[in-house]
């Protein structure tokens, strides 16, 4: 798979969905809460194992964040947040309280295309 062909936030989720990030979240009240099974988490609960950053075409100011997770129960999943100056901060707040042992790009895609090179 080729950088290239990915172009919207909609193209990566997709392609992770292929990898088992499967499971959809939700900010509600400063924490992240699985849409499926209602369970809550804290930023502690949460390992970022890949982010990608996304600009807007007509303006770069809005911007918007896709996070691969996995949660401390095992489910897998993404979350896109957006930052465009009039966004609500809560699940930026949340993502920076995450902490930075919990971060890293083991599951991007391609930087696994670039180890598999």
């Amino acid at each position: 798979m080729e950088k290239k062909n990915l172009k919207s936030e909609k193209d990566y989720i997709k392609m992770y969905q292929q990898k088992g990030f499967t499971s959809n979240f939700m900010m509600v009240n400063h924490k992240l809460v699985g849409t499926e099974t209602k369970t809550e988490y804290y930023p502690i609960d949460i390992t970022v194992v890949a982010e990608h950053r996304f600009e807007g075409i007509s303006n770069p100011s809005d911007m918007s964040m896709l996070y691969v997770i996995e949660t401390r129960d095992g489910n897998k999943g993404t979350v896109l947040a957006n930052y465009s100056p009039a966004s609500n901060t809560s699940t930026a707040e949340f993502f920076k309280a995450i902490p930075n042992k919990n971060v890293s790009q083991k599951a991007n895609i391609f930087e696994q295309e670039k180890q598999n090179s």
